[in-house]
């Protein structure tokens, strides 16, 4: 009865909105499954695309070639030391980074936002929340060309590697000068009247490299001496309780999975594909797990916003690869 009403709900506001009809049939068809452990809905970020031809411009993460891989980090495993669940949130209150959601706009960044965003929680945690810095996701995706291709997507691995060869300068999100190199492009909500006001109808083109802080910073330390290097760069294996265990000793990784287009509806639940085709890869920032109703989950930030999915976080399955979301698992140390 409860997966018919939210059929019959959808639909009508389908409808009523003019919500694209192949959004509205993936609400519908995960709303109705039998074996659904997720709920979709409209997303105002999605709802109203004009086709997923836009959803597969945030799909910007790379398959890693060989030569780019990351040598593998492998823990001494305690498994009675491995909570049934565990937030890095709650675990480092001192770090508020951690529960922050980013916003990558249209551009396909979100291997770039997945590193920045991991490696601001693991300079404050390293530190024990002394350095509470904000690294910039501009200086990343412009400059590092070894990564792959700024806006066109790159890999999660060849950021890492560039922290630890090159260092990486902070940087607000748009619009915010209180560090050295702001995001340049705006939040978005797309086809929709929302909280930032429509994308542009193209992916943005890759920002120019900076050699200076922006000319609006507040910001007192130059852009050469605001670089943040890391002393290491490394994998983890797709060994659930190698990955819980890096976690909670030194805090979110990055990760990449394969997009479908159900998931670009989700609300709540664990996520688990269930209907449409691959839209790309893309890459988050994992910072826990949990279980519900006896399914395991990942606690994963997205980089849409806070408008998007539970705002602007999503659990997804844990312990069977679930859309390759255990199988690219990059991080480093700060110090």
């Amino acid at each position: 009865m409860k997966a018919l009403i939210l059929t019959l709900f959808f639909a009508a506001v389908a409808l009523a909105q003019k919500v694209h009809p192949d959004i509205a049939r993936i609400v519908d068809t995960v709303n109705s499954h039998p074996n659904a452990t997720w709920h979709a809905g409209l997303n105002s970020r999605f709802a109203y695309m004009e086709s997923m031809d836009e959803a597969k411009r945030y799909m910007g993460t790379l398959r890693t070639p060989v030569e780019l891989r990351l040598p593998v980090l492998k823990h001494e495993v305690n498994l009675a030391a491995i909570p049934d669940s565990f937030d890095a949130r709650t675990n480092w209150p001192e770090c508020p980074s951690i529960a922050e959601v980013r916003d990558q706009s249209s551009c396909g960044s979100c291997w770039a936002f997945g590193a920045v965003e991991a490696a601001t929680d693991r300079i404050c945690i390293s530190t024990k929340g002394a350095v509470q810095t904000h690294l910039s996701a501009d200086h990343l995706l412009s400059c590092c060309w070894t990564c792959g291709m700024g806006c066109n997507g790159g890999y999660p691995s060849a950021a890492w590697s560039w922290f630890k060869s090159s260092g990486v300068v902070s940087g607000g999100n748009y619009g915010d000068y209180s560090y050295c190199s702001a995001y340049p492009f705006a939040p978005c909500d797309h086809h929709v009247t929302g909280k930032y006001g429509p994308c542009p109808a193209s992916e943005y083109p890759t920002p120019q490299c900076p050699s200076s802080c922006d000319k609006q910073t507040s910001y007192n330390v130059t852009f050469a001496n605001d670089k943040h290097k890391f002393k290491s760069s490394y994998s983890i294996s797709s060994d659930v309780s190698q990955i819980q265990t890096e976690i909670m000793t030194n805090g979110p990784v990055e990760a990449a999975f394969t997009v479908y287009e159900d998931f670009t509806s989700y609300k709540s639940g664990v996520y688990k594909h269930i209907t449409g085709s691959e839209l790309g890869g893309h890459a988050i920032r994992i910072l826990g797990w949990g279980t519900d109703n006896g399914t395991p989950y990942w606690i994963v930030a997205n980089s849409w916003n806070e408008g998007w999915g539970n705002n602007g976080f999503f659990n997804i399955a844990r312990g069977n690869d679930e859309c390759g979301i255990e199988d690219e698992i990059v991080a480093g140390l700060y110090q």
